[in-house]
């Protein structure tokens, strides 16, 4: 009774040590390998596998491989000694079957990388006798919890032919169901990001069309790839007389409030500007009416109602930072603004600012996630951006592409969404 009992306290031990070890991202392929690694760190003299499964019935893909250290037997799966470390790789074009599908598999001497190759038996039986009695020398398991799809397979396999016993069985089986539970996690969380971030693109993505005399492009990158939605955003709206209104705006927070906010001050936004007024008399009445709802958050937003008949585009700014007009030689200026309160005050005061904009001028609006760094001064941020110098005649989707680029968006630690434009040439006759 006391070897027993000795037993079930040094199985609850392991499973104590496995709750802390396995799982501790939300990456696949490291769940794997840890699930690898503790197996083979906690059954004496075993070699262990892992492999996944892409989708349901499609072909097994080799995500980790551990073995004792110093056994030269066992190698990754790019014919490197895995040592007691673990590798990932590609199983060959095994399918799941086998241990995928049961319980516990034995797994016959000399089956394949996977282990699906099905010995004679399984070993339930044994097991669930409950006694001391050991089973087969190599086995799988499905990576599974419970009655769920599973997601792979784990094998393992002890050198010299030593069976496994009962214990060692049931710390395998629970180690499989915690990675299972993990990556299951993991996989539907993968889902639901991408799901928010299609949303978040046709929101951003999709703005009204502006006039065909003005070339524009755009561009929006989540804030790391753990982010869901946000409040950047930018139109643009048609107007009369070949002029067109560009809209940029960042609202307060992220997730999906932010998200709600922002599609409802585009939707406002869309309504006044249909009304033709200047640009700061339409922050004046979006911010006026934003002010009455208490559960909005506060925004900033920049606008700028390009004329090209005129060669001018006159630009009014709610709390936003000042846009850049790259010359037709690549170089660029910052240009020059009265920044008036963000949206939401009901504070009003804004003023328009108009300044010439040529053919072959780019104009790039942007959110403060382009230029913005962790304790780094705001004015340093934007000289930055100021100092770019693009290759000559860059349009429209070059500026963007290369601002993004050399500024290192990608990375950025805020939403970055921008908007460049540039009036049409006129055809010579």
């Amino acid at each position: 009774m006391a070897e027993r009992d000795e037993g079930l306290l040094s199985r609850v031990r392991a499973l104590e040590r496995a709750i802390g070890e396995i799982g501790t991202t939300l990456d696949e392929t490291t769940t794997c390998r840890e699930l690898a690694s503790f197996l083979v760190r906690n059954l004496y003299g075993t070699s262990a596998t892992v492999d996944l499964l892409a989708d349901t019935g499609g072909p097994l893909r080799r995500a980790a491989a551990s073995a004792p250290a110093g056994d030269k037997a066992a190698t990754a799966p790019d014919g490197r000694g895995a040592g007691s470390g673990t590798t990932g790789g590609t199983a060959g074009s095994g399918t799941a079957g086998g241990a995928a599908g049961s319980e516990v598999t034995v797994v016959a001497a000399g089956s394949g990388p996977a282990g699906v190759a099905v010995g004679s038996g399984t070993a339930g039986g044994a097991v669930a006798g409950g006694g001391s009695g050991a089973v087969g020398d190599s086995l799988a398991v499905p990576l599974a919890v419970h009655d769920e799809e599973p997601l792979g397979t784990v094998t393992v396999t002890r050198a010299g032919g030593a069976a496994f016993a009962a214990d060692e069985l049931a710390l395998l089986r629970h180690t499989a169901r915690l990675a299972a539970r993990h990556l299951g996690h993991a996989r539907r969380l993968a889902a639901t990001e991408d799901t928010a971030l299609h949303l978040q693109r046709a929101l951003v993505a999709e703005p009204g069309r502006p006039h065909p005399n003005l070339e524009i492009a755009g561009g929006y990158l989540p804030a790391g790839h753990r982010t869901l939605v946000g409040g950047d955003w930018f139109e643009t709206v048609r107007l009369h007389f070949g002029r067109s209104l560009l809209v940029v705006g960042d609202v307060m927070g992220h997730g999906l409030a932010a998200a709600v906010d922002m599609n409802a001050y585009r939707t406002a936004l869309r309504e006044v500007a249909a009304t033709d007024l200047p640009p700061h008399r339409v922050l004046r009445h979006l911010d006026s009416v934003v002010a009455e709802d208490d559960a909005r958050r506060p925004a900033t937003c920049l606008l700028v109602r390009v004329d090209p008949a005129r060669g001018s585009a006159t630009f009014a700014s709610a709390g936003h930072l000042p846009p850049v007009v790259f010359a037709a030689d690549g170089s660029a200026e910052l240009v020059d603004l009265p920044v008036g309160p963000p949206l939401g005050t009901g504070v009003g005061g804004y003023e328009p600012a108009t300044r010439p904009l040529v053919s072959g001028d780019t104009l790039l609006i942007f959110t403060d996630g382009l230029v913005e760094r962790r304790d780094e001064d705001i004015d340093v941020s934007l000289a930055r951006l100021a100092a770019l110098r693009l290759p000559a005649g860059s349009g429209p989707r070059e500026v963007v592409d290369e601002v993004l680029r050399r500024l290192g968006a990608h990375g950025a630690e805020d939403d970055v969404a921008v908007l460049a434009a540039r009036v049409r040439a006129r055809p010579t006759s």
